[in-house]
């Protein structure tokens, strides 16, 4: 059994319920231990530190020193949560007077210190390094017997924060699909932005990025898309209307979140996997 931290992400227990079922599904059917962190605050998100990164590296280390009094690395589902707390992560690694700044509020607010002996991780590495593609592939009971888009949120594509993939021409979510019975598709979008937090001011830019990945990702043969950040999620599927008539392109797909694509090649959620099937069957074409 691999154990970890676990920082689900803001949305992953409130408005995208179905992140947390599958993440739950996926550590029952790989021996995986997620151990909660009580009070962990919000990332950031990218957008707090643009009025305050102060503030955010103080909550972000916070989170940190909860893991390592845990003894753990931490875990989250999230692209967007796993490249904005890298980035901070290694600041305040590299940073040593920065860090005793930071230090010196968390010991001011809560008592607590952060000494950096932890690691950030997203769950498609940990899935990949740490479970094993083999060791995957031999527990689906449900093979993806068709075209899947792997997109990566882009925020996690950095040196480091994707473990040992490559951060400009990343393979592992192609990997795991093939892994789950799945055909990978290849597109150039699965690495670029969709515009998630710039939907909140420049919305139509937003939008015919979202469109671009959406129309290039079904001009390549993908039948669905699954992401690895919930919160890219809400452009490509929630605003997916929106995005193909302000690109107007071609942007009608399925798209599902990479632990619920797992979860179901594992046999778990059964009638959300035949709704899915319906749905590619219906618009995915």
């Amino acid at each position: 059994m691999v154990k970890f931290a676990y920082f689900p992400g803001c949305v992953a227990k409130g408005s995208a319920r179905e992140v947390e079922d599958a993440m739950q599904a996926v550590i029952k059917g790989l021996n995986i231990e997620l151990v909660e962190m009580p009070g962990a605050a919000c990332c950031g998100a990218g957008i707090m530190k643009q009025a305050n990164h102060q503030l955010q590296l103080a909550l972000n280390a916070r989170t940190f020193a909860i893991a390592e009094s845990q003894g753990l690395d931490v875990l989250t589902p999230c692209a967007t949560c796993q490249g904005n707390m890298y980035e901070d992560l290694k600041m305040l690694l590299d940073d040593e007077v920065l860090r005793g700044e930071i230090n010196d509020v968390l010991e001011r607010t809560c008592g607590m210190r952060f000494e950096g002996n932890l690691r950030m991780r997203h769950l498609l590495d940990v899935l990949v390094e740490d479970i094993g593609l083999d060791v995957i592939g031999d527990k689906v009971l449900n093979p993806i017997d068709f075209p899947v888009a792997g997109y990566y949120g882009a925020p996690m594509l950095q040196g480091g924060a994707n473990g040992d993939d490559d951060s400009f021409n990343p393979s592992y979510f192609e990997k795991l699909i093939t892994a789950l019975g799945g055909e990978a598709v290849e597109y150039d979008g699965r690495v670029k932005s969709v515009g998630f937090p710039a939907l909140l001011h420049q919305e139509k830019t937003a939008m015919r990025q979202t469109g671009a990945v959406l129309s290039e990702a079904k001009q390549a043969g993908a039948r669905i898309m699954a992401s690895a950040c919930p919160l890219s999620h809400f452009n490509l599927d929630t605003y997916q209307v929106q995005a193909g008539r302000v690109s107007g392109k071609d942007t009608s797909m399925p798209v599902i979140h990479l632990p619920e694509l797992v979860a179901f090649a594992l046999g778990y959620h059964v009638d959300r996997f035949a709704q899915l099937r319906t749905r590619v069957l219906v618009i995915g074409n």
